[in-house]
């Protein structure tokens, strides 16, 4: 096993997941904003599983997005 490429490999994939997961929550609460869903002050339960069939991992995280 290459650990440099290894390590790469998994950064590049946490970015993207980090950066399209931001970008599809900013979307949703803007549009929810937009068709008065929302008020801003809200708080949201939100989860998101890790899963790698090959390694057997299917994880499961929880947390909040406060938008204030």
């Amino acid at each position: 096993m290459n650990q440099e490429t290894f390590n790469l490999s998994i950064r590049k994939f946490l970015k993207m997941v980090g950066i399209n997961s931001q970008r599809e929550i900013e979307q949703a609460v803007a549009k929810a904003l937009d068709d008065k869903g929302i008020k801003g002050t809200e708080s949201f339960p939100a989860h998101v599983t890790l899963e790698v069939p090959g390694l057997g991992i299917n994880v499961k995280f929880d947390g909040e997005v406060k938008l204030q």
